[in-house]
C-alpha cells in the first residue's frame, strides 16, 4: 500500500497529495479576508483511480475547516465533495451560479 500524504503548500497556494513522495495531484486556492477560495483540482492521470483526490479533497477541506476560515467552493469537484461528504466545522458559502 502507498504512503499518501497531503500537505499545504503555502508559497504555491494550493494543497498537494503525494503518493510514496511523488506529487501525484494538488487543490488550487486563494484566501480572502476570512474566506479560502477553492478553484482547481487536479489529479495526474497516472495516479487516477486510486481515490487521492478524494484524499486531497478531505484533508484539505478539513484544515480549512480548523482555521476558521469560510470555505468557498469555486472548483467543480470540490463543490461535489462538500455536497456528498460532511467536514465537522466547516462554514461553506456556496457560489452563486447564473440560472440557466
Amino acid at each position: 500500500m502507498p504512503d499518501v500524504t497531503v500537505t499545504n503548500n503555502e508559497e504555491l497556494t494550493r494543497y498537494e497529495v503525494h503518493s510514496d513522495g511523488t506529487l501525484a495531484g494538488f487543490a488550487e486556492y486563494s484566501r480572502r479576508a476570512g474566506s479560502i477560495r477553492f478553484t482547481h483540482t487536479e489529479v495526474d492521470p497516472a495516479f487516477q483511480g486510486r481515490g487521492l483526490a478524494q484524499t486531497l479533497a478531505q484533508e484539505a477541506l478539513t484544515d480549512a475547516a480548523a482555521s476558521g476560515d469560510e470555505i468557498v467552493p469555486l472548483c467543480p469537484f470540490i463543490e461535489k465533495y462538500l455536497r456528498s461528504n460532511d467536514i465537522p466545522g466547516a462554514q461553506v458559502r456556496w457560489p452563486q451560479r447564473p440560472q440557466q
